[in-house]
Formats: C-alpha cells, structure tokens, sequence
C-alpha cells in the first residue's frame, strides 16, 4: 500500500500514511475543507439559519 499524500510506501505506525507528516497533511486538508463531500442541497443564507435555529429551540 502507499501513502496517499506521497505515494511512498506506508508505515504501519502511521497507516494509511507514510509519516507524521503525511498524516498532517490529510488532517490539515479535512480541516480547512479542502476535502468535502457534494450534496445537492442550497447553502443555507444567514437570515435562513437564524429561521431555522429560532424554530429548533
């Protein structure tokens, strides 16, 4: 198996990754929202959110 940010063979201490730094990497990715998963539902406006956070409590 390799690493899927680099391609270099796996550690089993860092599986899927080949490193710390690798995992890092894929962290900081998932974190930032660089990875996302496609819905075909509208963004929510502000005033939208309000509506619904006022009708939930």
């Amino acid at each position: 198996m390799t690493c899927p940010i680099c391609t270099k063979d796996t550690d089993p201490k860092f599986r899927p990754f080949c490193s710390k730094r690798c995992a890092n990497i894929d962290l900081s990715k998932w974190l930032s929202g660089s990875y996302a998963i496609p819905t075909n539902e509208p963004d929510l406006g502000d005033e939208d959110e309000i509506v619904l956070s006022e009708r939930l409590n």
